[in-house]
């Protein structure tokens, strides 16, 4: 689960949802991943995906930290290079480089002002040469070199090639950066994950492959399960939507595929190093190195020393641009024989011994099939309006949120983290506006009671069999529901399972339904034989289908009322779960009070509450009988928490998607960060 997750997650629950994540994963955190490294009685704490908080002023990544009294380390300015002989570059030509590589790209602001639409296909690296060109700039050899290590420093921001990034929208994000000092977690950006999830109800190695949603709600399906709720929100990374691993019913709409299509998603890769010792100064964040050729420029350009926020003895080598691709396809005794010979080139002349390491990883974020990159870029096309379409939900059913929902803040933590506090308010409002106009219709949730109420007092019952049709039609081919119960044995955790779709389960009951007709009923009830010798004939003569009841009062709602209506009319008037039902249509909703988040408070008028149905078991299960064998096939579905009590809160479903862990990872980190308050997260109005 992805910090974008964790967030709306916590969010909505404040707001008293019911929330369900669905985590492909075997850990949350997503491309947030702290890996435990070292040896036994040593470990060491290393971020093998989003590792800096940028700017910690207003950051609300660094407003967590704090609150859960985690250290953040400022990330020192200091950053020396040296060439690959090991060479230190001095002062003056590092200021001379960096003074042009910065005015290069001013006048890329210049000229594409100048060409207006005509840059639009036209690509940051084409002008960035173009200009170095023009003003004949970094022509030596040590200069290009240099000039070629900011190139992959903003190749590296951007996860992404400058000859794919677009020249006019690049840098559009640049007015919303944070302030501040960019800063290191103590312990590593996993102790800010755990601190998110706890309370919240995540489903692991859950992985989604299909999206239904439409007016009645979403269907969410992960392998052979079966999840239902009011409303689903994505968290994806866009590389997972751009290779469409996840079919939405019905397609998404155009224009925002055609937004995913133009969006770039790229590379960094890292390879972490645990050592017996720290050689390259205890006083050093970060130090680079040149390479020799313009390809090389992102392959170990940059390494950040973990030493003071790990635990021990930690280097990071950065992989960025083209380098970053060829390193997914490359093996890594080759990549770490290629570091330590960059480390020992450029130590080795002053006298400092570098060791092997004690531990090394390789990242693979390129290949891992449920993230396919690292994070998101205006490539050539794109804008960053592409950002907003991307976040936009449909149909008040799917939602969209993860740092490529941003505009102000893509490839960022805190901007994952913010959109899914975005798109929780986005929910709650969605929510709010249809409670305003459901006391048209009658909700599957109400069905489902009334359901189980009509079966207290079937019209016929034969052994587990009972029905229950019209009394004021009664001809022969009037239609009806059939309730079949299985009484289990409850001695697995399976039958533990199914007994969440029963009315009572303590008595490990499954119910499943069909729709029959009084015909077929009848000849139910003269059948020779036990249940199962009915339930053969019910499958395979009259070929109908067993369903699970949310299922049931979907395809059988109008049937459902009719029965009701007609019961009603000779005398039964009040049908819900245990409670009294009004009859008046407007009156069979339960209430919905509208619950104002802090900056949108207003007068509220009194409320009316009617009595909400008993509580009903959290997880529903759908079971399907197919014609062509006696096999019930198992698909669970939501189902709402019980509610003890009548409680003013929106009562919505919701689903949460996200991916599943890299196969190069590691084994989850076990650090177990000291005892933290608990997190408050305050509602957040729509950003």
């Amino acid at each position: 689960m992805s910090l974008a997750g964790l967030a709306a997650a916590r969010q909505l629950l404040s707001f008293g949802f019911k929330v369900i994540v669905l985590e492909g994963r075997n850990r949350p955190g997503g491309r947030v991943y702290t890996q435990k490294m070292g040896q036994e009685g040593k470990f060491a704490a290393v971020d093998l995906g989003g590792s800096v908080i940028t700017g910690i002023h207003a950051n609300p990544l660094g407003v967590l930290a704090r609150q859960l009294s985690i250290p953040l380390h400022k990330v020192r300015d200091n950053c020396p290079l040296y060439k690959p002989d090991g060479t230190l570059i001095g002062k003056d030509i590092d200021a001379k480089i960096e003074f042009i590589f910065n005015k290069l790209l001013d006048k890329v602001t210049e000229l594409r002002k100048i060409m207006g639409g005509l840059a639009n296909n036209i690509s940051l690296g084409t002008v960035l040469e173009k200009l170095r060109q023009l003003y004949a700039v970094a022509r030596s050899k040590d200069e290009r070199q240099l000039l070629d290590w900011h190139i992959a420093n903003l190749e590296y921001a951007n996860a992404g090639c400058v000859s794919n990034l677009s020249a006019v929208h690049w840098d559009q994000d640049d007015p919303y950066e944070m302030g501040g000092d960019h800063c290191f977690l103590a312990g590593g950006n996993w102790r800010l994950i755990k601190a998110l999830c706890e309370g919240v109800p995540i489903f692991y190695g859950q992985v989604v492959d299909t999206i239904k949603y439409g007016n009645e709600g979403v269907e969410v399906i992960a392998g052979d399960q079966v999840f239902q709720a009011d409303m689903v929100l994505c968290t994806v990374p866009l590389g997972v939507l751009k290779r469409k691993h996840i079919r939405f019913e019905p397609e998404l709409p155009k224009r925002k595929l055609a937004a995913i299509d133009r969006l770039g998603f790229g590379l960094l890769n890292k390879v972490a190093m645990t050592f017996p010792h720290v050689f390259w100064g205890e006083d050093l964040d970060t130090f680079g190195c040149l390479r020799e050729h313009c390809h090389q420029r992102g392959e170990f350009f940059l390494f950040y020393g973990n030493h003071t926020v790990s635990g021990g003895a930690v280097l990071i080598a950065l992989v960025a641009g083209e380098a970053a691709e060829a390193f997914e396809c490359t093996d890594p005794t080759v990549l770490l024989h290629r570091v330590l010979g960059i480390l020992r080139g450029i130590f080795s002349p002053k006298g400092i011994d570098v060791p092997d390491p004690i531990q090394t990883i390789c990242t693979r974020w390129g290949s891992d099939p449920f993230s396919y990159g690292s994070y998101s870029h205006v490539q050539v096309g794109s804008t960053g309006n592409d950002y907003d379409i991307l976040a936009e939900s449909v149909w008040n059913r799917l939602f969209f949120a993860g740092e490529a929902t941003t505009k102000q803040y893509p490839a960022t933590m805190h901007g994952a983290f913010l959109s899914g506090l975005r798109e929780a308010s986005c929910i709650y409002q969605a929510t709010r506006g249809r409670s305003n106009n459901s006391r048209k219709y009658m909700t599957k949730s109400l069905r489902q009671d009334i359901l189980a109420d009509l079966f207290r007092k079937p019209d016929i019952e034969v052994g587990n069999l009972s029905f229950i049709f019209n009394s004021s039609l009664d001809y022969e081919k009037s239609m009806g529901v059939m309730k079949i119960t299985f009484r289990g044995k409850g001695e697995s955790s399976n039958d533990e399972e199914l007994a969440d779709d029963c009315e009572d389960p303590l008595q490990q009951q499954l119910l499943l339904y069909t729709i029959v007709s009084r015909e077929q009923a009848r000849e139910l009830q003269l059948a020779i034989g036990e249940d199962e010798g009915r339930l053969s004939y019910l499958v395979k003569d009259f070929g109908l289908k067993l369903m699970g009841p949310s299922a049931l009062t979907n395809v059988g709602h109008s049937l459902i009322s009719s029965i009701a209506g007609a019961r009603r009319g000779r005398g039964r008037n009040r049908w819900s779960a245990g409670q009294p039902m009004q009859s008046q249509p407007q009156q069979q909703m339960q209430a919905q009070p509208q619950l104002q988040l802090p900056s949108q408070r207003q007068p509220q008028p009194p409320l009316q509450l009617q009595p909400q149905p008993q509580p009903q078991p959290q997880l529903q299960l759908q079971l399907q009988a197919q014609p062509q064998a006696q096999q019930l096939q198992v698909q669970p579905q939501c189902r709402s928490q019980p509610q003890p009590q009548l409680q003013l809160q929106p009562q919505s479903e919701l689903l949460q998607l996200h991916p599943q862990p890299q196969s190069q990872s590691q084994s989850q980190s076990h650090l177990q960060p000291q005892s933290q308050p608990q997190l408050q997260l305050q509602p957040q109005p729509q950003i």
